[in-house]
């Protein structure tokens, strides 16, 4: 199963609404990048143990960790979550970058140094969720890094 095929069998796996609103944060980044790489993680290690939470990725940049190895992965993350929605900015170098330009302009989100929650998108101003995700998939972009997390 392709990455496209496993996205929309983990949406349409969500209880309402968190799958109308995941299926509009897909298609916003979407629109957004129409021709970015798609990823989905099913939240399983190697031994099949869920270690997080699945998750549709977007836009690929390359992770480059302490020990000198490196690791292509996504620039944006979305993912269902008991309490509601979290929406990853990956990469970015200044880890207080998003809450300062974003967080209080968002609603009714938390905003950590790459992490937007919230319940709803009811709960957000989508138009900044929309600029966060455009900056987020910049490339290449003054606030990015090739540092993983």
């Amino acid at each position: 199963m392709d990455a496209h095929e496993q996205i929309t069998k983990y949406i349409a796996s969500q209880p309402e609404p968190k799958r109308s609103d995941l299926r509009e944060l897909h298609r916003l980044t979407l629109q957004v990048s129409p021709k970015c790489k798609l990823w989905f993680s099913d939240g399983k290690d190697s031994k099949n143990h869920t270690v997080s939470n699945p998750t549709i990725g977007y836009g690929l940049h390359t992770m480059k960790y302490a020990n000198g190895k490196t690791r292509e992965f996504f620039q944006i993350g979305v993912s269902g979550n008991k309490t509601g929605i979290s929406v990853y900015i990956l990469g970015l170098k200044d880890k207080k970058y998003l809450a300062k330009t974003y967080g209080k302009k968002l609603g009714k989100a938390s905003v950590t140094g790459y992490c937007i929650r919230f319940k709803a998108l009811k709960d957000v101003d989508i138009d900044i969720l929309e600029a966060a995700i455009r900056d987020g998939l910049a490339a290449p972009s003054p606030r990015g890094s090739s540092k993983g997390l």
